[in-house]
């Protein structure tokens, strides 16, 4: 039997009509979602139309994912956890923020070389009171919606949390605390009397380190990957997404949506709690 996972809270007589049809199944509404049992595989034309008439976010679950087995829950952050592009914000206080985003959005596109892109952003930082950080943290970042209430389910079900970003450890380190995530990965920001000086310390977290981070991960909880649930919205993160065992691209760039299990554009954070059956 296939479940496929339908991300609203109340479905309409026509929609109900409809999604039965294209997909031959019984419905179960789970209060805040539905579940969509059918016996045989949706194709993906099949998804695609359905995907396009109806305004809710629509996914099949991979046959071979056991939402019961998950232990382990690793987010990018920037514009997947949190609203913004920290490197963005920070430029803004250097009149900088429209020049430094043109290259996050190529990069994140997977038009740029990650790491590249990062020291060439990062350089238009320097000079730059640290101050700008805090303010960053205080003025510009918010949590993205339903991120709140996935982390409280995740809680719920004993799974662990990892936040790791091609961003700074600034903001990492304060939403590991603030949220109490369990695992943090960034790059470390170099400043010098009180001044960014546009380089970064050590090796940067590229799209193979995020990879890495989640493979170390497993091995010290002592899962395998297929035990972990990997989401982002940018080309960097498809390394790690490729090696869990369910990616959910996140109102994500769309070579990220082509390539993840799952894809999230209309509801929060939240729609991942219906993907783990929570």
């Amino acid at each position: 039997m296939f479940v496929t996972i339908l991300h609203c809270h109340f479905l309409a007589d026509d929609a109900v009509d409809f999604v039965t049809t294209k997909i031959h199944g019984e419905l179960e509404s789970r209060g805040d979602y539905y579940r969509l049992h059918h016996k045989q595989p949706v194709s993906a034309e099949t998804l695609s139309c359905v995907r396009q008439r109806l305004d809710f976010d629509i996914n099949p679950v991979p046959p071979d994912f056991s939402p019961s087995q998950v232990r382990l829950l690793i987010s990018d952050m920037d514009s997947t956890l949190i609203n913004i592009e920290c490197v963005d914000e920070i430029a803004g206080f250097a009149n900088l923020k429209s020049q430094v985003a043109t290259i996050t959005q190529a990069a994140m596109r997977g038009e740029l070389n990650f790491s590249e892109s990062l020291i060439q952003r990062v350089g238009l930082l320097q000079g730059l009171d640290e101050q700008v950080l805090q303010r960053v943290y205080d003025e510009k970042l918010q949590l993205n919606r339903g991120s709140e209430q996935l982390l409280a389910g995740l809680k719920q079900r004993g799974i662990h949390t990892a936040l790791v970003s091609g961003g700074f450890t600034f903001f990492t380190e304060r939403l590991k605390r603030c949220l109490s995530l369990d695992f943090t990965l960034a790059n470390v920001l170099a400043v010098e009397n009180g001044r960014l000086t546009g380089k970064v310390i050590g090796s940067i977290v590229d799209a193979d380190a995020k990879r890495d981070f989640l493979l170390q991960l497993c091995e010290e909880l002592n899962i395998v990957p297929e035990q972990a649930v990997a989401v982002g919205d940018g080309a960097n993160d498809l390394e790690m997404m490729t090696k869990a065992g369910l990616s959910v691209a996140y109102h994500a760039k769309p070579r990220v949506q082509e390539q993840a299990d799952t894809v999230l554009n209309f509801c929060g954070l939240e729609g991942i709690l219906h993907l783990l059956d929570v």
